[in-house]
């Protein structure tokens, strides 16, 4: 078994090295030249569009379709890994977090674009799509050979990788959250959250966007407004924080109190790692939500998504991470969970409490977004025959991530990620000239 333990960990340290984290992020700067900056400037429309009448044909209105990829993407990574980002990298990794979202906005709308334009109704009337439904029917239209081999592989990947980073690390991020904070056993929280979570996946993509729709506003605000609170006491602190976000991602941070020093090199490489740790973008897993949505309009549904990486990283990383530092806990030698709630604490009574319910509330909205994933997948794989197998295993999976030690789990989702994002984003390139076509179409006839 250590030998295993080794071998994926020696994988995953190469798989996400600093050729992948450069293959996301110059995709991303591609995407967002050949798309004119269209994401930046349109942010407002974007806004507009998430909040509008669905019209067309789909599953859930483009709201709730936001509303499920944000479920999935707003979690442990926005709580755990700003504070881990900063723990190695200094205050410096919050800067390339906002790098790698801004350039993964276009990525992530160029995922959603594809998501509409590519899909297919199954047998049972759903809308489904993502990258492997792109790679399918778009890819395969001029290279079949390509997507013959690409789409399976993202779909295999996805399905295997929702068990890890969707299901185990999230149910035991909820057990151990309740029980540092509440005393509950993580026996308890384990098996209502397999009940819960079965619950609302009995009613598929619907019941999963009613959920999400009702929860993750509620659960941003929550920790928006505890985050925001802080900085209002700490305000006098921003100024500093800000300017010392920006020194620190181009010279070296020194050491400090428990804080270790750290170079550039690893500002840039936490601040990207956990940056796409948090928002996805070049996963290609929030595109299999927003195919789902209500509209006939590609470009319209991908200004909805891109929304998903600008509210995850820009919104509430930055807030996470700016408490952090304008608290001083940064220094502290704190990592994880631990440096969030103590920034937390420390400013604001009961702030601990607060980061221990929005990360429970997290960690639930990923296990149901996650399952919608995995569910479409195996449906891609197996066919609609594969859902209601797969719904049971991914519940029965639940209370056995609450109890059990995650290191070799987080290691190979780790891992299954990373080869999620290869085929996604060769074929994010394959179709860039069909993407840039149409986003110029549509403003040409707005």
């Amino acid at each position: 078994m250590q030998a295993i333990h080794d071998f994926v960990a020696t994988a995953d340290e190469y798989l996400w090295g600093p050729w992948m984290l450069a293959a996301l992020a110059l995709t991303g700067a591609f995407l967002t030249v050949g798309l004119r900056f269209i994401p930046w400037r349109k942010l407002p429309e974007a806004f507009k569009l998430a909040v509008q009448p669905s019209k067309g044909a789909g599953d859930i209105s483009p709201f709730q379709a936001l509303m499920t990829a944000l479920s999935a993407t707003v979690g442990t990574g926005n709580i755990a890994g700003v504070a881990t980002a900063i723990y190695f990298g200094g205050p410096g990794a919050l800067f390339y977090m906002w790098v790698i979202a801004l350039v993964g906005m276009a990525t992530k709308y160029s995922e959603a674009v594809c998501a509409i334009a590519y899909r297919e109704v199954d047998e049972l009337g759903n809308h489904v799509g993502g990258p492997m439904y792109y790679i399918k029917n778009g890819v395969g239209a001029k290279f079949p050979k390509v997507a013959l081999v690409l789409a399976p592989a993202f779909a295999i990947f996805t399905a295997l990788a929702g068990f890890g980073i969707g299901n185990g690390v999230q149910a035991n991020s909820v057990a151990h959250a309740l029980n540092e904070n509440f005393a509950i056993p993580v026996e308890i929280t384990g098996l209502l959250l397999m009940v819960v979570v079965g619950l609302v996946l009995i009613g598929g993509i619907r019941r999963i966007a009613d959920v999400a729709s009702m929860l993750v506003p509620s659960m941003i605000v929550l920790y928006m407004g505890a985050g925001l609170i802080i900085l209002a006491i700490n305000f006098a602190a921003i100024p500093d924080a800000v300017a010392l976000i920006f020194t620190s991602a181009f010279t070296p941070t020194a050491a400090e109190g428990g804080f270790l020093g750290a170079t550039v090199m690893m500002a840039v490489r936490w601040g990207f790692a956990r940056g796409i740790f948090s928002n996805e973008a070049g996963l290609g897993s929030a595109a299999i939500a927003h195919a789902a949505a209500k509209t006939d309009d590609p470009i319209q549904q991908g200004l909805v998504g891109m929304l998903g990486t600008f509210i995850d990283t820009l919104v509430v990383c930055t807030v996470t991470g700016l408490v952090i530092i304008t608290s001083g806990a940064w220094t502290s030698g704190a990592n994880g969970v631990a440096l969030t709630s103590a920034a937390f604490d420390g400013t604001l009574p009961y702030g601990g409490v607060v980061v221990a319910i929005s990360l429970a509330l997290f960690a639930f909205t990923t296990l149901l977004g996650w399952s919608y994933y995995g569910e479409r997948a195996v449906e891609f794989l197996f066919g609609v025959k594969a859902i209601v197998p797969y719904r049971i295993v991914w519940v029965l999976a639940i209370p056995i991530g609450a109890i059990t030690s995650l290191d070799f789990i987080w290691l190979l989702a780790d891992a299954l990620n990373a080869m999620m994002a290869i085929p996604n984003l060769i074929a994010l390139l394959l179709l860039s000239p069909a993407i840039f076509a149409m986003t110029r179409n549509y403003w040409a006839k707005s």
